[in-house]
């Protein structure tokens, strides 16, 4: 699996209201928030850490990802990483309110497996989508 099918991957599940998948995560991998909401991990090391998480803190989002367009995907010079600029477009389930927000990711993969998932998102943003 290169970066690029992996965040193909990531995309898919999102889509159809999962999570990561779990045959896609190195057991040590890491996962990064940088610019985590307050009260939010802004890094998980490992696997089943960041299963533990990231199920339970899916379920309870109050929304429904419908879209999620990609801007650009940029290649680096080492091709086990790409960072891709992304937004998405979610249905808040309560009030059938639209909102987008965008984001920007750095996907590493090793023999298959995500071995880093840094996400930066635009949580002012999110905040007031999930306001509404």
């Amino acid at each position: 699996m290169t970066p690029r099918d992996a965040f193909n991957r990531m995309r898919d599940r999102w889509l159809a209201g999962a999570t990561v998948g779990a045959d896609d995560l190195a057991d040590d991998v890491i996962v990064e928030w940088p610019f985590a909401a307050p009260g939010r991990p802004s890094r998980i090391q490992g696997k089943a850490e960041f299963l533990a998480f990231a199920g339970p803190a899916r379920a309870a989002l109050p929304l429904r990802i419908d879209d999620c367009a990609v801007r650009t995907v940029h290649s680096l010079v080492d091709p086990s990483t790409i960072v891709v600029e992304y937004s998405l477009t979610a249905t808040a389930v309560a009030t059938g309110r639209q909102a987008e927000a965008d984001f920007i990711t750095v996907l590493t993969v090793h023999d298959g497996k995500v071995t880093l998932l840094r996400e930066y998102q635009d949580t002012l943003k999110m905040a007031a989508a999930l306001a509404q």
